[in-house]
């Protein structure tokens, strides 16, 4: 099962998938004139600023959901993996990601907003499946990336979350996996089955505190280790492009670990994003693109580089060969800091345990805790709304209670399996659904790129932005016609 699930994962995750992510990126800042940069006062002002509705969440409702997709065990675990496989440089091309990143999720949250929809109970729904389908009028695409989602972020994606929290509570307190597994999805179930506000509720109060608490901890083992953090920056950026004497022959390695680990964690151009986005209740579909694009930089350039920094100013990491073992022997390490140490929480848990004795252990296996939480309860809001797609927003209880039962069996089975079946098949997930949402946001982000240069003309006329589809150009987008009708009754 393990050489299947690796080989597909090969497939997947080709140099095409690298490259297409970061050039995909980089596209879109040029197109967009950065507005990773440009718009960040405007990120900043319109994270507060929208109020939930009857129909739909308020924009700091939907930026929690998306952060809890985005800021889970990929900014621990997923971060200790890319430097134990791609060496420090690793860090420098997930900063690279995140950057070109942040204008690859506009494009697909400004998207979603556009062509989002009602489902059977009125709320708003949206996300790549809606947007290809009424944007491209590809109704097989959208079924296509509907399903690849529910498999990847509903089935397999869960997975590496729940495998984390189960090895983090047995690194700190012993605690066996089924014990874990069982206390999650005990938890997970009293939440998702109160529908999709309980879930809103529950990660606009979790997400905040929890990635304070990390950066506080992350920011005093820092500050305590300052001697060795100009050395720690001269490393990244050497290893990046294979300068360092010791990580010279690992520059395709630290390219391959640095954008998957942050395709993983940040999510940008993978589409998962973009669902939370659509159900957030905005006057301008761009609004609520730039608040999510700043959710990549809190995600990536905040959390993962706290992460990399207590690893790497501790010296708590171990570095993998990347070239093939020979046969009948071990593969080699290039480092082998903390040897007995499996790359993963461990790491980080070693790295607070070293200048904090007594601490480190329970406290990243607490906050593994809420991260991983989090994380499944997006995952699953983001499986849920594409099978809501396929049913044309039809009601359908028992299909939604199948599902569920299935997503918490599969929480269940990669609580008790290896963490290499993990976050492998959690790696298919997102490389299917990265592969079909980017080449749909290559053949759509015109509509994006309307909505933006309206936006732009707004503000700059001082007024306030508000939406109307069909007066740029846009067209099968008649949700906002009601929109405007409403906001007008409201007046």
């Amino acid at each position: 099962m393990e050489a299947v699930i690796g080989w597909i994962l090969a497939v997947v995750w080709s140099p095409a998938l690298v490259g297409l992510c970061l050039l995909a990126g980089l596209y879109f800042s040029v197109r967009t004139r950065f507005i990773q940069l440009r718009g960040l006062p405007d990120m900043l002002r319109l994270m507060f600023r929208s109020p939930s509705s009857v129909a739909g969440l308020s924009s700091f409702q939907a930026l929690s959901i998306s952060l809890s997709s985005r800021v889970g065990v990929g900014n621990i675990a997923g971060v200790a993996m890319a430097i134990a496989f791609g060496g420090p440089g690793a860090i420098f091309w997930m900063w690279a990601v995140a950057f070109f990143g942040a204008s690859s999720a506009f494009i697909e949250s400004t998207l979603a907003q556009i062509y989002k929809d009602r489902d059977a109970d009125g709320l708003y729904r949206g996300g790549p499946a809606y947007y290809i389908e009424k944007g491209l009028g590809q109704r097989w695409y959208g079924c296509l990336f509907a399903v690849s989602t529910i498999v990847g972020g509903g089935l397999f994606l869960p997975g590496t979350q729940s495998n984390a929290i189960a090895a983090a509570l047995d690194h700190a307190w012993g605690v066996p996996a089924w014990g874990a597994a069982a206390g999650v999805v005990a938890l997970l179930a009293l939440v998702i089955f109160g529908g999709v506000r309980r879930i809103a509720h529950v990660t606009q109060v979790v997400v905040p505190f929890m990635a304070l608490g990390y950066l506080l901890v992350a920011a005093i083992v820092v500050v305590l280790n300052l001697p060795a953090v100009p050395e720690m920056f001269m490393l990244i950026v050497r290893s990046a492009f294979g300068t360092d004497a010791a990580f010279g022959g690992m520059i395709g390695a630290a390219i391959q670990w640095g954008v998957r680990r942050g395709v993983l964690s940040n999510e940008a151009g993978m589409g998962s994003g973009a669902h939370p986005a659509a159900a957030a209740e905005v006057s301008h579909p761009v609004k609520q693109g730039l608040v999510q694009s700043f959710s990549i930089y809190i995600d990536t350039l905040v959390v993962c580089s706290a992460t990399a920094f207590l690893i790497l100013s501790t010296g708590a990491y171990n570095v993998h060969d990347p070239s093939p073992a020979v046969a009948g022997e071990a593969a080699r390490m290039i480092v082998a800091n903390v040897p007995a140490l499996e790359a993963g929480p461990s790491f980080v848990q070693h790295a607070v345990e070293s200048v904090l004795p007594g601490f480190g252990s329970s406290f990243i296996a607490l906050a593994i805790l809420p991260f991983a939480f989090t994380t499944i309860l997006a995952l699953y809001y983001i499986a849920e709304t594409n099978l809501v797609y396929l049913r044309r927003s039809r009601r359908s209880p028992r299909l939604l209670l199948a599902f569920r039962l299935a997503f918490l069996g599969g929480v269940t089975y990669s609580a008790l399996n290896t963490a290499t079946v993990a976050w492998s098949l959690g790696d298919i997930g997102v490389g299917m659904m990265a592969w079909l949402n980017i080449i749909a946001l290559i053949l759509l982000h015109r509509p994006a790129l309307a909505a933006l240069r309206d936006y732009d003309g707004a503000r700059a006329r001082g007024l306030d932005p508000c939406f109307d589809p069909e007066r740029i150009g846009i067209h099968n987008a008649p949700i906002w016609a009601d929109i405007a009708a409403a906001r007008a009754e409201a007046k």
